[in-house]
């Protein structure tokens, strides 16, 4: 198989332990802390809103339902995360090899904006949860899930690396 290939399928590898560690992370806070977590219901609604041209909502909550938009949104929130953990590879090619915490981390917190920018304020919610009850909470929620989602990006590659060390 082609080296770049290779590296692309390690680096979506990372990307999808990475998500799944952010579920664990949000999994753990429901049941120890009644905390939930995003409904990825809603970014499946917002997704399959799209074709018909509506990019922003009111309240996504009061968004009529779609069909699948449950399935779109968490299979949206896999390759999302395979996305970002892309462009830390593309940002640090040699980082899969000699995984860091920093970059992971630096990453993984960078990525909130997207939350911040794009999807809360096209959910109806304002630019970073500011029309919600209580947006500061929400805010440093965020913050940590996309924390542990880099901190995640960390642990995965070196899981990897140790994994084909073993088959090396």
């Amino acid at each position: 198989m082609d080296i770049e290939v290779t590296y692309i399928i390690r680096a979506i590898l990372v990307g999808l332990g990475a998500t799944l560690i952010m579920d664990l992370w949000a999994l753990f806070l429901k049941h120890s802390f009644n905390i939930l977590s995003l409904n990825y219901c809603f970014v499946g609604r917002w997704f399959c809103h799209m074709p018909t041209g509506t990019f922003r909502h009111a309240n996504i909550v009061a968004a009529t339902q779609k069909q699948f938009e449950c399935t779109v949104g968490w299979v949206s929130h896999y390759l999302i995360g395979a996305g970002f953990a892309l462009v830390l590879v593309i940002l640090a090619p040699s980082w899969l090899e000699r995984p860091t915490l920093l970059p992971a981390l630096l990453l993984g917190i960078g990525t909130v904006t997207i939350p911040f920018l794009i999807m809360q304020p096209s959910f109806g919610f304002g630019v970073a949860a500011a029309k919600t009850p209580n947006p500061t909470q929400m805010r440093l929620r965020s913050l940590m899930t996309h924390a542990v989602f880099g901190i995640g990006l960390y642990l995965c590659a070196l899981l990897l690396n140790l994994v084909l060390e073993g088959y090396a």
